[in-house]
């Protein structure tokens, strides 16, 4: 017989009693395992709930929750064999679990074996299993993880997406240069056309010269198409991205922590299998296990948050997948429809523009300059004019 005379050590936790009506599965099941009871621990308790089952739908039994009776009848005493028997004997179809609520701050089970535990798995997140194997690590499950191998295609595409804006912007600042040449071209060849005296030189010079212009002005409508395309990348680069990669930062951090309570479940159900083999008492499981408990319901916490993010993470990368597809085509279409536009629109103006060669008469070009163009020395001509006088006054002597 179990020895009760140990008070239950609660580590400060409360439990509220209720009870709750559960209806059974096709399998006259509830979707719960048990653990505790006699002859070791005086508590009969929840370890897991199991996903997609009554007990699970209805969602008020937890992982570390106390079982004190089926359909009111006291489960005092018994071991966990007896107890599920009892309630799989329940053939109603409903059975009523009456239970001690466990309010646990799941604070209180991130200890710094936790921690370290997260740390641990960290490391041997990217170790293979002979290097895990070589340093003494043991490789949790869910290691090397399909979805972390996703951020590296991630990382990928966004090196794709930063050299393909990084090009544009220096097919642009080309593109601009070349149009400010030909804006350059055209206001030389029209000014010579405007002074040009012979009528079809001048023609010529300047129909040119506005073929340049306009082919300037082709070239900055060609970059205001295209200039969208860099902020549309950028979007991607520097906002789709970097949430994708924090998403997927957050998942890892809750997977560490689902696995680091895995691994203390496991640590500490070998600790009590160690202790009953060698028929020696543990004082943690003789006072109910409130700790082993606590672990339970920090377990069962995480894991939900860690499917949460797991499912976040797989809707995010699936859209993220779609845009880059849908994306990636749109932006390389539009970067060669403007530039074929560019280009054929330049071709078309020039091949119009067929003025050469041009007839210039040499002979009858002149240069006009004004006063202030004279580099005739002022004191050269003050000289030249006292001269002339007095040749005028030495005459009148004669």
């Amino acid at each position: 017989m179990m020895d009760y005379e140990l008070e239950e050590d609660k580590l400060g936790m409360q439990a509220i009693p209720g009870s709750v009506t559960l209806q059974k599965d096709s399998q006259n099941l509830i979707g719960i395992s048990i653990g505790g009871g006699a002859p070791l621990c005086p508590c009969l308790y929840i370890v897991q709930v199991f996903d997609n089952t009554p007990a699970a739908k209805e969602a008020t039994l937890e992982s570390g929750d106390e079982i004190v009776g089926v359909g009111g009848k006291s489960v005092k005493g018994k071991t966990k064999v007896e107890v599920a028997r009892q309630i799989q004997a329940v053939k109603v179809g409903e059975v009523t679990i009456n239970y001690n609520k466990l309010k646990a701050d799941p604070k209180q089970g991130k200890t710094l074996d936790i921690v370290l535990k997260k740390i641990k798995h960290k490391f041997v997140e990217n170790m293979s299993s002979s290097t895990a194997d070589a340093l003494g690590l043991s490789r949790a499950i869910l290691c090397n993880d399909g979805l972390v191998k996703k951020l590296q295609d991630l990382e990928r595409t966004a090196g794709m997406y930063h050299g393909l804006a990084e090009h544009t912007k220096k097919m642009m600042r080309a593109c601009y240069e070349l149009s400010q040449t030909h804006k350059e071209f055209g206001d030389v060849f029209c000014d010579v056309g405007m002074r040009e005296q012979v009528a079809g030189a001048n023609e010529a010079f300047l129909a040119f010269g506005e073929a340049q212009r306009n082919m300037e002005k082709y070239g900055i409508r060609y970059l205001k198409t295209i200039k969208p395309m860099l902020s549309d990348l950028n979007t991607y680069l520097n906002k789709a991205v970097p949430d994708t990669k924090l998403t997927i930062k957050k998942y890892l951090d809750a997977k560490f922590e689902y696995l680091s309570f895995c691994l203390k479940v496991k640590e500490m159900d070998d600790e009590e299998y160690s202790y009953a083999a060698l028929q020696e008492p543990l004082y943690r499981v003789e006072t109910g296990n409130y700790e082993y408990r606590l672990v339970l319901r920090c377990r069962q916490e995480a894991r939900a948050k860690f499917a949460k993010l797991r499912a976040d993470v797989l809707e995010k990368i699936e859209l993220l997948d779609q845009k880059h597809v849908q994306d990636i085509v749109f932006q390389l279409q539009r970067l060669v429809s403007a530039m074929a536009k560019y280009h054929n629109d330049c071709h078309a103006i020039m091949k119009e523009t067929d003025v050469f060669p041009i007839e210039v008469d040499l002979s009858q070009t002149t240069f006009n300059y004004s006063k202030r163009d004279d580099f005739t020395d002022p004191d050269e001509d003050d000289e030249e004019g006292e001269e002339e006088e007095g040749d005028v006054g030495s005459g009148g002597d004669e």
